[in-house]
């Protein structure tokens, strides 16, 4: 698999990254299996976050990695914190007090990258950059980044921080598009053209801030994949017609759409079938044409200006 830079800091990963928010579902030795296949096809970065099963999937994936041959310096531990039941929360407080217990459930001493997961309306980024400088000094993190974040909270939060956020994760699929529509659209009075993030895409790449696209396969807020859906039989015809020519599946050609961005966009599939895991990293082997591209995102049903 290609590797690419994590925004500013010197981790070179793989350009596939493996979500672990379903692995509370597996039990230890399907999870093992899971990490063996993902590692060996590539994938060296992992995503947890404190509430994915309710934690139990940061536990599940320190049981499987204690049956596996990789080893904590062959891979990238990366967490976010900041949702809580009925409410958001960068409190210095449950930032300290979130990334103990992840390192706990993952019975590590420290994790790679921590993200704040979703905006919080209250947040004092002071606190934050004094939780941020504990973790680091104390060498529990060693980078941090955000998620779902607009450029100006990126740039509250670097008013008051002492290291680069590297990360932004933002839900991005050929179904989900608005980071891509608003700069294909400028000056158009049609939705298309609205700019709902402030220009993310062009802040990340004007500031060396990697996007990490979430729900690769899904249309809407995760309301399903569309990837064999009869619901959407252009983008899935085009699909098949790639992946046929490509020689992989329609999951590994909906991937490399992502990766054909210059923004060096790194993916976060979710699955946990070791198989397609492997076809989906295929799409790191394949580089689609600029006509490829623009054809895919039409049959998404985007119409260029």
């Amino acid at each position: 698999m290609k590797k690419l830079r994590l925004g500013t800091s010197s981790m070179e990963v793989g350009e596939i990254a493996l979500g672990c928010m379903r692995m509370a579902s597996l039990s230890a030795n399907e999870a093992a299996n899971v990490i063996e296949h993902a590692s060996e096809s590539g994938v060296d970065l992992f995503d947890h976050a404190d509430i994915y099963g309710g934690g139990k999937s940061e536990e599940v994936f320190a049981q499987a990695l204690e049956l596996t041959s990789r080893k904590r310096d062959q891979m990238i531990i990366q967490t976010k914190c900041g949702i809580r039941k009925v409410f958001f929360d960068f409190s210095k407080e449950h930032i300290l007090s979130s990334v103990d217990g992840s390192l706990q459930r993952l019975k590590m001493d420290y994790i790679d990258i921590l993200l704040l997961h979703r905006p919080d309306a209250l947040m004092e980024p002071e606190e934050v950059a004094e939780a941020f400088t504990i973790l680091k000094e104390s060498g529990k993190v060693r980078y941090f980044g955000v998620s779902n974040q607009n450029p100006m909270q990126i740039e509250l939060l670097k008013k008051y921080l002492k290291d680069d956020l590297i990360v932004n994760q933002l839900q991005m699929s050929l179904m989900h598009t608005p980071m891509i529509d608003a700069g294909l659209n400028v000056n158009m009075q049609h939705d298309p053209a609205v700019v709902r993030d402030s220009g993310v895409l062009e802040y990340s790449r004007l500031h060396n801030m990697t996007i990490q696209a979430w729900s690769p396969f899904q249309y809407g807020m995760i309301e399903g994949t569309f990837i064999g859906n009869e619901n959407y039989p252009e983008i899935n015809t085009k699909l098949k017609e790639l992946a046929e020519k490509k020689g992989v599946t329609n999951s590994a050609i909906a991937i490399a759409w992502i990766l054909r961005h210059p923004a060096r966009i790194q993916p976060v599939i979710g699955s946990m079938n070791p198989q397609r895991i492997k076809d989906i990293a295929a799409a790191s082997t394949i580089e689609l044409t600029r006509q490829e591209w623009y054809e895919l995102y039409r049959s998404a049903g985007n119409k260029l200006p």
